[in-house]
């Protein structure tokens, strides 16, 4: 952590600076540009949907939560700003889908033993007291409403019929464009293939006054905001290596590959769907699964089915879990992995070969920003108080971004949260 900054090529002034250009970095940036008059730059080693944001399913779904845990009201939260942004869109003569990829699928959370059955009685039970619509269908009442899946007699689902789905990438470019918007009142700025790589510290009162660059010295008058994705750990470690500060941010990438069919014509799907075993494999486990999940105790490698049919109507199968690294490479014995478990569900689609769809096949693969506890870090690094960190959602980045901002804006602004944020604290869970 610099005392005094370096030759720069550039010396600019902003109120905040966010690192990070995915999903959370960007609504952070929208939330202080629509929210009030302080100026955003936003700044990324790479460019927007570049890591976990552009890889994802584009689920913003309540059915696989649950209602006492820590991320259930942040979640609740998000999804209601999520559904006033699409009707928002709407009063303006516009079409969430066609803008945002927005889908209220409803979502089915299914299972096929008799003790995954009594889990999802017991979930919608749960579900349905915690103010959701919710019910549970049998294997008859599903064919009705998915005739291509097949989970046999002993089978059923849990029904979330306000889930939604999004497109990450229709929806990153629709927040670009309207954080663009402010650029020519000289409100905000993006740096792109502009990593940052020291902080500076103000000689008396220690805060952080600027993010350097590898090209800018970005000052800050209000916050800097971390946001980082699985890059926010190590990160953090090379930002505050020469301060007397001692973090450990436990965020770490976990690995994960999306199937997508383009043009699938075999069958469409009405809902968006997972299996149970999605649910047992969001927190990584210290001993082996038991579950009919595929799991490498080498990484902790799971696979679990997700289906569904997109905003351009390609089939979207899923999904797996592991922890590589950094290693973003396609591993082909994953993805037919993948086609093979999906296809314990469907069918249809063990009368098809995955070699023969070459054409229309595309993969995926993002890493996931894991912490330990399930919970992300949302909130300011003790004794740099005008440093915040909003990371470690894994899989919920989108589903639950504009909560988080929501609350990053906040704190920020010393506004009383909207949500709850003490479990999200740095205290306690960032320190060796």
């Amino acid at each position: 952590m610099a005392a005094l900054p370096i030759s720069p090529s550039s010396a600019l002034e902003f109120d905040v600076v966010v690192v990070g250009a995915g999903i959370i970095g960007l609504t952070v940036a929208r939330q202080f540009l629509l929210g009030s008059d302080l100026s955003v730059a936003v700044v990324d080693a790479a460019v927007p949907c570049a890591g976990a944001t552009g890889a994802g399913q584009g689920y913003i779904w309540m059915a696989h939560k649950t209602p006492t845990s820590a991320l259930w009201d942040l979640a609740m939260r998000s999804k209601r700003l999520w559904e006033m942004l699409a009707d928002s869109i709407q009063q303006k003569g516009m079409d969430p889908l066609e803008i945002l990829g927005w889908k209220k699928t409803g979502s089915l959370l299914i299972g096929r033993t008799s003790e995954e059955v009594a889990m999802l009685k017991d979930r919608v039970e749960l579900l349905s007291k915690a103010g959701l619509r919710a019910e549970y269908l049998s294997s008859h009442d599903l064919l009705s409403k998915e005739p291509a899946l097949e989970i046999g007699k002993e089978g059923g689902a849990a029904f979330i019929p306000d889930d939604c789905q999004i497109s990450a990438l229709w929806t990153v470019s629709f927040i670009e464009k309207e954080n663009r918007d402010f650029t020519s009142k000289g409100r905000y700025a993006e740096f792109f293939h502009d990593p940052a790589i020291s902080l500076i510290r103000g000689s008396r009162s220690g805060e952080v006054e600027a993010v350097q660059t590898s090209k800018n010295i970005l000052y800050c008058k209000k916050a800097v905001v971390i946001a980082a994705g699985s890059w926010s750990g190590s990160l953090m470690q090379k930002l505050l290596s020469e301060s007397n500060i001692a973090l450990n941010v436990p965020v770490k990438p976990r690995k994960g590959h999306l199937l997508v069919v383009e043009n699938f014509d075999s069958f469409t799907l009405n809902h968006g769907m997972m299996e149970v075993g999605y649910v047992d494999h969001q927190i990584a486990p210290s001993h082996p699964s038991t579950s009919s999940d595929l799991v490498a105790n080498e990484q902790n490698l799971s696979i679990s089915m997700t289906a569904t049919t997109d905003a351009m109507g390609n089939l979207v199968l899923g999904s797996s879990r592991q922890f590589a690294g950094f290693n973003t490479e396609v591993e082909d014995s994953i993805i037919n992995s993948i086609w093979t478990r999906a296809g314990e569900f469907f069918p249809a689609l063990r009368e098809l070969e995955l070699s023969n769809l070459s054409d229309n096949k595309k993969v995926r693969v993002g890493l996931r920003p894991y912490m330990p506890d399930g919970k992300p870090i949302i909130g300011p690094v003790p004794g740099l108080p005008n440093l915040l960190i909003a990371a470690g959602h894994e899989g919920e980045g989108l589903s639950m971004a504009l909560g988080t901002a929501e609350m990053v804006f906040d704190m920020v602004l010393g506004n009383i949260t909207k949500v709850d944020s003490a479990p999200f604290a740095v205290t306690g869970r960032c320190y060796n």
